[in-house]
């Protein structure tokens, strides 16, 4: 359900002037939103403010510790401009036409690819890479899909209705994280409006710390991840497809579709994800000023649970 009716006046004003914004932005022409804002963003991110400088230079040293400091903060300056295309590339998304879309957004390998899954439930696996709100827009081209966007809720009430206004799209519907079970078995059957169920998770973010977390060996640490799509697909028996988005150009992705999962063979507990820590990991190395450096991915540390443990 919506949070839009928690708001009370003020913060449904902030709401609409933020949304006025990102719509007049969003229908700009390109040159201006790629070509001028974004590298202006960047200068200011970069230079200026030094965004999280100090967690992005901590989180290349450990993660490349092969690369000289040049090579890493050649990384970050490339990163900064990734970070400042996310941003305008995100606002950009208030205003998204089917053929703004297919401007934009290149699905080359997904009819194919997707006649794997075709007729079924689906758990689509994405990383926190290049301009990852993209994937709620993998689908346009299948209309018998909708993308279903699991989210985590913001603290601010206001941003969350902003990112739930801008996910709910005639191709996807945003549903929270800790309700995605619910969700699923409400609609499992009769699918959404018709339509059979893609559920993208992004599962590189910080997990928690259980004392049953189990740890995999990612960028050179010791990592954790949620397993939100391991256990989807094995509860349901889904087959699960991982989403490469990658950046062609300024304001231009492509988006790639491959198995991860078909969704019928035995796997062993944590072989899933396991698998998409590679995935995951294999794209970083190919292109890491893409992937989402300012976060603490690192916060928690494997002595943290033996010592719990002790």
């Amino acid at each position: 359900m919506s949070k839009i009716n928690e708001l009370n006046f003020i913060q449904r004003i902030e709401l609409e002037l933020l949304w006025a914004f990102s719509w007049c932005f969003s229908i700009m022409p390109y040159w201006f939103k790629f070509y001028l804002v974004a590298p202006l963003l960047s200068f200011v991110l970069c230079y200026l403010l030094r965004y999280r400088r100090g967690v992005i230079m901590e989180n290349l040293e450990n993660s490349f510790p092969e690369k000289s400091q040049e090579e890493l903060e050649t990384i970050a300056k490339k990163y900064y401009r990734n970070l400042a295309e996310v941003f305008v590339g995100t606002v950009n998304m208030a205003h998204m036409p089917l053929k703004k879309i297919r401007r934009y957004v290149h699905t080359p390998n997904f009819l194919e690819e997707s006649q794997h899954f075709a007729g079924s439930d689906v758990v689509v696996a994405f990383a926190h890479y290049s301009l990852w709100e993209l994937g709620a827009f993998w689908d346009h081209l299948r209309p018998e899909w909708v993308s279903i966007g699991v989210y985590k809720p913001l603290h601010s009430v206001v941003m969350d209705c902003y990112y739930e206004r801008l996910r709910t799209t005639p191709y996807s519907y945003p549903v929270p994280k800790r309700e995605i079970m619910r969700f699923y078995l409400r609609n499992r059957e009769k699918g959404w409006e018709g339509r059979k169920l893609a559920i993208g998770l992004i599962a590189d973010q910080n997990a928690h710390l259980r004392p049953d977390s189990h740890w995999y060996r990612f960028l050179n640490q010791d990592t954790l991840f949620y397993d939100g799509p391991e256990q989807l697909a094995l509860r349901y028996h889904l087959p699960i497809a991982y989403v490469t988005i990658d950046r062609l150009k300024p304001g231009v992705y492509t988006i790639l579709v491959d198995m991860l999962y078909d969704g019928k063979s035995p796997a062993e507990k944590h072989e899933l994800t396991e698998r998409y820590v590679r995935r995951v990991e294999q794209m970083i190395q190919a292109r890491p000023e893409l992937w989402m450096w300012s976060h603490r991915r690192w916060k928690h540390k494997r002595e943290e649970q033996e010592v719990r443990e002790a």
